[in-house]
């Protein structure tokens, strides 16, 4: 039982007494939409910082109109209702954050017209996502659903079986994870992450128009390639064989924060070992986000 408290529906209750019907269309079909936040604990400071917190909201208030679901909120209430949700559940603590905004009518069809809209965010300690520190990958036999399916840029809840799909078969074939190819054969992403590859002192990855997710993280990569470590970044489609003679390849996300891949289908990438470029760039991304860099300080909301 969670003795964590959640944000739900406009008011502050314990987690355990939120129900959700077993009728729901979120249950039933997956009508829904969410976000992952993380806020990290800084021991030196004493002080949880909430990394992009803003950045993240603009995206779910976008996702919420691309699919119909209307809440009642703003992007500030929704930044306010997320830092004094932390501060009643006391987190000292690196925290990943959960919001989800979903059809909770228990009409029978899947249908996006009614207006029956619930809004909730939920949060738990996590450190590390993943403990691994380096992944040996796949090419998926299923393919990324397009924009025009259901389209991967509003993280839609229902969306993630597609996901969950590349992901088992990965695990059954002896792999870590899974990457994406588009429907005409191109790099798209992980089943949860982005991708980059790193060629040639190029810092490469698939542009918004190969299906992927607009990753909050992945724009921080970028502009941490370019502005602290004055590397070229392209945002350009990318076929398969360059993942094997890539020198670095990597995922980035919220969850996953940055990791290095070491090895697709069975061919070494680079060196067999994690890339020093992929390493520079998570050593810079976990001192921004933990407010220790002064230029990304605006990035971080301090929670206490």
């Amino acid at each position: 039982m969670s003795e964590y408290l959640a944000f739900y529906q406009g008011e502050f209750v314990k987690e355990d007494s939120i129900k959700i019907s077993i009728r729901s269309k979120a249950f039933n079909y997956g009508l829904g939409c969410f976000e992952g936040i993380r806020a990290y604990w800084n021991e030196e400071k004493k002080q949880l910082y909430v990394f992009r917190l803003k950045e993240h909201y603009e995206r779910l208030l976008q996702s919420c109109k691309a699919l119909n679901i209307n809440i009642p909120f703003t992007i500030d209430q929704l930044c306010n209702a997320t830092v004094e949700l932390l501060k009643r559940n006391n987190f000292k603590t690196t925290v990943y954050i959960r919001p989800v905004a979903y059809k909770s009518s228990e009409n029978l069809s899947p249908s996006l017209y009614d207006d029956d809209n619930s809004f909730l965010i939920y949060c738990q300690p996590l450190e590390r996502f993943i403990e691994k520190e380096a992944f040996r990958v796949c090419i998926s036999s299923w393919r990324r659903i397009s924009d025009n399916m259901i389209p991967a840029r509003t993280k839609p809840t229902g969306g993630y079986l597609n996901s969950a799909l590349a992901s088992l078969e990965a695990a059954l074939n002896g792999y870590d994870e899974a990457i994406f190819l588009t429907e005409d054969g191109k790099v798209c992403e992980g089943p949860g992450e982005n991708i980059f590859i790193y060629k040639n002192g190029k810092l490469i990855t698939p542009p918004a128009s190969d299906n992927i997710l607009e990753g909050i993280t992945r724009d921080m990569v970028m502009k941490i390639a370019k502005n602290d470590l004055n590397i070229e970044v392209v945002e350009r489609s990318i076929s398969r064989t360059e993942l094997y003679a890539a020198d670095e390849v990597f995922f980035t996300g919220t969850a996953m924060e940055v990791a290095p891949v070491i090895e697709v289908d069975r061919r070494i990438v680079g060196n067999g070992k994690p890339g020093e470029v992929s390493l520079k760039i998570r050593e810079y991304l976990m001192n921004a986000a933990m407010g220790n860099i002064e230029k990304y300080i605006y990035m971080c909301t301090p929670v206490y």
